[in-house]
């Protein structure tokens, strides 16, 4: 089974490129970020098209966040993240998928840290570890993938000292994805290559995608009942390099069946 997260950066503006992911590498269930597009605007048809049904939960301009399943209809079971019901922003969805629970996520950025962003980050960061305990309480394989805007190490970006102050680098993200992590989760990609650059996301400017100037904050994490399954993970880096790309790049797991 090939699980894959992908921050598409726009789904109407990227979605000849997402079409074009879906048939090359036929994943079997894929999560989707920043769709920024309301929930009538998703692209439901063209999906459907290539043998995909979706649920989702877009926002107008922002956010928003979808479940694809090849062959299957995906069983939602929340729309928000809990634990806030004043919390609006479209940026967690979960569903039954193939007898999985999939928690695909788009945490805030955070930026500009101090302040008030960088405050609602690390809450929302509070409220998802909460929730996670909650889904290794009640055991099952999970997996929660998305794009958590942290990089959790020193390897996971092209320049550390660049990036110290940054909401995706300070220390506080960092050690509040340590603390989820520690749970029980297995981050996916960094399980399989421990010392390895890998990166998922390159910016627009400066050349970063041609110089290799990435960073790795689209992540995949498998409970304990889960991980054993593991027996590959990867990035698609040439989704990346083609025209009017997203800036991150689809990042997978292949399960072994139970």
């Amino acid at each position: 089974m090939k699980i894959a997260t992908f921050n598409i950066n726009g789904v109407g503006a990227r979605l000849p490129r997402l079409l074009e992911w879906l048939e090359e590498a036929r994943p079997d269930v894929a999560c989707l970020q920043e769709l920024k597009a309301p929930t009538e605007r998703f692209p439901a048809a063209e999906i459907e098209a290539l043998g995909y049904q979706a649920v989702w939960e877009g926002q107008k301009s922002w956010n928003g966040v979808a479940i694809l399943a090849r062959g299957e209809a995906p069983v939602v079971r929340h729309r928000r993240l809990p634990g806030d019901p004043e919390d609006l922003q479209s940026r967690y969805i979960e569903a039954e998928v193939g007898g999985l629970v999939i928690g695909c996520l788009y945490l805030p950025n955070g930026n500009p840290a101090p302040g008030p962003k960088f405050d609602y980050k690390l809450a929302w960061f509070e409220r998802l570890a909460v929730h996670a305990r909650s889904l290794l309480e009640d055991g099952g394989p999970v997996v929660l993938a998305g794009d958590f805007n942290v990089m959790p190490t020193d390897l996971d970006v092209y320049a550390p000292e660049r990036w110290r102050d940054d909401a995706l680098f300070r220390p506080e993200v960092r050690e509040a994805y340590a603390r989820l992590v520690a749970q029980g989760w297995t981050d996916a990609l960094r399980s399989l290559h421990p010392g390895e650059r890998i990166y998922t996301f390159w910016d627009y400017f400066r050349n970063a995608f041609g110089r290799d100037a990435g960073l790795r904050i689209d992540h995949l994490l498998l409970s304990p009942e889960l991980a054993p399954r593991l027996v590959a993970a990867g990035v698609d880096r040439a989704a990346r390099a083609k025209e009017k790309p997203s800036d991150h790049a689809p990042t997978w797991i292949e399960i072994a069946p139970p």
